[in-house]
Parts: structure tokens; sequence; C-alpha cells
């Protein structure tokens, strides 16, 4: 990371916290009600949610909803793989979606297909069963590492049945965590709508340090349903 002091690039106040936005050097960090969120020194696992689960996901005319806008990583990789035709990102902080429309994350590109909405994730799946066919969260740094304590709901039982429901048959969910989250795999495992569960661990070497992150994955049970991309 570089040593140079950080230059305020936005700093707002909501109900859910403060949230600034700032760059050092050439990394780009997210502070949200005080705690370090993330930055963009290493975003190969940011990347790889959105990677790892298109991958398992078959025909044309995806419809994608990212959980957690971040600094715009998972975002825009979604939105380079020319089978997505829609990428639904549900972010709590209206002030990071207006930064994300004034293009000041750099990882965002424009692209119509894009759709920011100020939600509460839980919110917005419960709004739209049936309607996707990946679902990829990451409003926290898992359920172990919590930035609001409001998204615990996520992890248990009842959100994760939430998350599945807002699955066509045949989509798959990722869920993203900065550490292994064996536990939610076999929480996954335990629903009577999800079926391929995987838990994958991803070794990163930053700072001379070495972590290990993942994603857990599941398919909601049903063979896949054509997508059309659609509102």
């Amino acid at each position: 990371m570089s040593d140079e002091e950080p230059v305020e690039l936005g700093r707002a106040a909501a109900a859910h916290g403060e949230v600034v936005l700032r760059r050092r050097g050439p990394v780009t960090e997210l502070i949200v009600d005080g705690v370090f969120a993330m930055d963009d020194v290493d975003t190969s696992t940011e990347r790889a949610l959105a990677t790892e689960t298109l991958a398992r996901c078959a025909g044309t005319g995806l419809r994608v909803l990212v959980g957690g806008l971040g600094l715009g990583w998972t975002a825009a990789t979604a939105l380079a793989d020319a089978r997505v035709a829609q990428v639904d990102v549900a972010e709590l902080q209206p002030a990071l979606v207006g930064w994300a429309r004034d293009g000041l994350l750099p990882a965002l590109p424009a692209d119509p297909r894009l759709r920011l909405h100020t939600a509460d994730v839980a919110a917005h799946l419960a709004d739209h069963p049936g309607a996707y066919d990946a679902v990829l969260l990451d409003v926290d740094n898992g359920p172990g590492f919590l930035v609001h304590q409001r998204n615990a709901g996520l992890y248990g039982t009842p959100g994760l049945t939430g998350a599945l429901a807002a699955l066509r048959p045949g989509g798959v969910l990722a869920v993203w965590a900065s550490d292994p989250v064996p536990e939610l795999a076999d929480r996954l495992r335990g629903l009577p709508d999800a079926t391929d569960v995987e838990h994958l661990v991803l070794p990163v070497q930053r700072d001379g340090r070495a972590f290990d992150y993942a994603i857990a994955l599941a398919r909601r049970t049903g063979d896949a349903q054509p997508s059309t991309g659609g509102s």
C-alpha cells in the first residue's frame, strides 16, 4: 500500500453511518462508519466472485444481482461477460451510488446494462422472486466480520433462503467472505432449495502476508430456465 497521505474524494453521513471515499496514491479506499471496508490493492477475489459464479451459469441474456457496490470491481467483472444482459446493484449507501454515477469509482464502466439501486439487499431480494440467474453477495466481509450488524440475517437460514428464492431455477448464489466460511457452506447444504454447494478458498498475497478469502456457492434446485434480460 502507498505511504502517501490519502486524498478525500467524498464524505457523507447517512442513516447507516458515515461513508468516506479516498485515494492514497493509485489506491482507492472505502471507509464505512469508521471501519476500513476495502481498497483496490488486490481485487482478484472480488473479480472471482463474478467469474466463478458466471462460469456456473448457462445460456445468454443473463441477469445478475450484485449485493453491495463496494468499489465496483464485482459489477464491472460481471459486465465484462458478453452473456450478461443486465447487472443490478443493490447498495445501502446513497452516497456511494452517487459517487459511482459521478465516475469516482475507476473500475466501473458507463454501461447501459448497469442499474444502480439505493436499497437494502435483503429487501431487494424479497421484491424480486425468481428474477436472477446469479446473485453475488459482498455486503460485508462475510458473516464473521460485519460492516453493518443488520446484515447478520443475510447469512442465516432465512436470509440464504430468501437469496435462493430470488434466483431462477438453476441460478447460482455466491457469497464472498474475507475468511474461509465452511459453516456457511454447511448451512447452504441444509436448505431444500440448494444443490451443488461449493466452498472455494482463494489464497492472496498482500503486503508480504498470506490471506485466505472464500466464496460459498450454491445452485437453486430445478432446471435452468432461459433468460431474457428484462427489466
